[in-house]
C-alpha cells in the first residue's frame, strides 16, 4: 500500500497525496501551493492527478499543477484539464507507483463523479464522508443510494480517503440520529480529540463507516423508525436513506 497524506487546502478540504519509491499520485488539488510545497518538501515526483468531480475545491489548482508539472491528469470526461478520461470498470494501472485502482461511477453528489479503489485505498471525492455523505447536487437518493452500496460493499478494512473534514458536524446529526448506537458515540468522543489536538479524523475505513455512519445503515431497525418520522413511506433502503438525506439538509444541531 502507498503511504497517503491528507494536504489541507481552503476552509475544509483534503487532497490526498498518494506516494512511494519517491512517485506520488495527488487527488482533487482544489488548490495548487499547498501541494506543490507537500511534494517539494517530500522530494517526490508527480506520476498522475485523479480527479473525482467537477466541482471547483477539487479542480481549482489543475491548472497552475499542470502548468509545473508533465503528468496525465485521469478523471471524467468533459472537464477541463482532464486529458485521460476514464469510464465505470477501467482499471487504471500507475506503473511508477506499482499500484492499480478500479475506477467505480458513484453517481448522485454529481452525475460525472468517480472514486478510486485500489491498493487498500478508496478516494472517493465527495460521495461518501467520514459518518456522513454529499448532497444531492445533480443525481437522486436512488443514485446516491446505490452508491453509497456499492463502496459499502468494499472490504472493511479498505482506508477511505475523503475530501472534506466535515466529521464533527455529520457526526452531531449521527447522534442525532441514532443515540444509542455505542460505537458511534465512542468515534465521535474520538474524533473531537483528534481536531483538538490539530490532526485530522481521516482517513477513516469502510467498516467504521458501516458501524457509525447513518447514511449505510438503512438496514438499521432504530434508523427505519426515524426515517418513517421524517418521511419515508416505507423501510426499503432509498426511502431510509432519501428521508435521513433530506432531514440533514436541514438539520442545525
Amino acid at each position: 500500500m502507498p503511504n497517503i497524506l491528507p494536504v489541507p487546502i481552503l476552509q475544509d478540504n483534503y487532497v490526498w497525496l498518494a506516494y512511494q519509491a519517491g512517485r506520488a499520485i495527488v487527488v482533487d488539488p482544489g488548490e495548487a501551493g499547498p501541494v506543490q510545497a507537500r511534494l517539494n518538501e517530500l522530494g517526490l515526483q508527480l506520476e498522475a492527478i485523479l480527479i473525482t468531480h467537477h466541482h471547483h475545491d477539487h479542480i481549482g489548482g489543475l491548472a497552475e499543477l499542470k502548468a509545473h508539472y508533465d503528468c496525465p491528469v485521469y478523471g471524467p470526461a468533459g472537464i477541463a484539464g482532464v486529458n485521460q478520461p476514464l469510464a465505470d470498470g477501467e482499471t487504471l494501472v500507475l506503473a511508477g507507483l506499482g499500484s492499480r485502482f478500479s475506477v467505480l461511477a458513484v453517481p448522485g453528489h454529481t452525475l460525472d463523479h468517480l472514486a478510486y479503489y485500489g491498493e487498500g485505498l478508496l478516494f472517493c471525492g465527495d460521495t461518501l464522508f467520514a459518518c456522513g455523505c454529499g448532497r444531492l447536487f445533480e443525481g437522486s437518493p436512488a443514485q446516491m443510494q446505490a452508491s453509497l452500496a456499492r463502496l459499502a460493499a468494499l472490504p472493511d478494512d479498505t482506508l477511505m480517503c475523503c475530501t472534506h473534514e466535515y466529521t464533527l458536524a455529520n457526526q452531531r446529526f449521527a447522534l442525532a440520529a441514532e443515540p444509542d448506537n455505542a460505537e458511534l458515540r465512542q468515534r465521535a468522543e474520538a474524533d473531537s480529540a483528534r481536531r483538538v489536538r490539530g490532526e485530522p479524523t481521516l482517513p477513516s475505513s469502510i467498516g467504521l463507516e458501516k458501524a457509525s455512519n447513518p447514511f449505510l445503515r438503512w438496514h438499521s431497525p432504530s434508523l427505519m423508525a426515524v426515517a418513517r418520522q421524517h418521511g419515508a413511506v416505507d423501510d426499503s433502503p432509498v426511502q431510509v436513506f432519501a428521508a435521513l438525506r433530506r432531514w440533514k439538509d436541514q438539520f442545525r444541531g
